[in-house]
């Protein structure tokens, strides 16, 4: 394949856009700087850089993002700002989101190009665990534990999935979270249902894939085959909360 058609086939680069990236001395391939739009590459098997920075070639790449605060869980471009333009531009190109997390919800939200497995990850019939770190107004107590375990009738009649709730060792009314579903503002709803409500929340975890805790808000990483082999599979309930009150005790306390 053409090194100009390959660069555009993979980023947000019109051919003559890349043509100028060429020509300014911005690509390299298998680490050397390359100028020829003609130059034959192999997508799956040599290395091409923009300005520094690995174009994935792959025909299909999923990342994690650490969703911030402010940004919705969206392709659309407006006035408020998508998780899909933490990307770089040149690695926006057929991303979506595969699910949501609502705007005032941060943590581990996934981008991928890959319809098959947004679709594993978000059909019913996997129930995919996921995990919420939530701050609330007052303590977890032990009839709301029971609720959760019995399946929370929501205020508009809805019964949920039974889920997991436990308070996080020694922090004061924070709690973790287990779903196997993914209804609107549900966190929030279950919550407001056994008269609590949620100040804070935070994804975890999904399946057996923890957030990784180096990723700053707004940053992403490129996940791999096995990586994502480990969504599919369903953690101790125990040590995910053990993850979460080593790394995330102290979480909202500076905030």
């Amino acid at each position: 394949m053409r090194l100009d058609k390959c660069i555009a086939d993979h980023s947000a680069y019109s051919r003559k856009e890349v043509k100028e990236l060429l020509r300014r001395g911005s690509v390299r391939v298998n680490g050397a700087p390359e100028q020829d739009p003609g130059r034959q590459v192999d997508p799956e098997g040599d290395e091409i850089m923009l300005a520094g920075v690995i174009l994935p070639t792959a025909l299909h790449r999923t990342y994690m993002l650490n969703k911030p605060k402010g940004c919705i869980s969206s392709t659309r471009t407006g006035k408020t700002k998508t998780v899909v333009e933490f990307l770089p531009p040149e690695l926006r190109k057929g991303i979506f989101p595969a699910g949501r997390l609502d705007v005032d919800t941060e943590g581990m939200l996934l981008l991928t190009n890959d319809g098959d497995l947004a679709h594993r990850i978000l059909s019913p019939r996997r129930h995919i665990p996921k995990y919420y770190l939530v701050q609330l107004a007052k303590p977890v107590v032990e009839k709301t534990v029971e609720t959760f375990e019995n399946g929370v009738v929501l205020e508009d009649g809805t019964r949920c999935l039974p889920a997991r709730v436990a308070a996080l060792p020694g922090v004061e009314n924070t709690a973790l979270v287990e779903l196997h579903e993914g209804k609107f503002h549900q966190v929030k709803r279950m919550f407001a249902a056994v008269e609590n409500h949620v100040e804070q929340l935070l994804r975890v975890q999904m399946g057996g894939l923890p957030i990784d805790v180096k990723l700053g808000k707004g940053d992403y990483l490129l996940l791999l085959h096995k990586d994502i082999e480990r969504l599919f599979k369903t953690p101790d309930f125990s040590e995910v909360l053990r993850f979460c009150a080593c790394f995330f005790c102290s979480y909202w306390i500076n905030e």
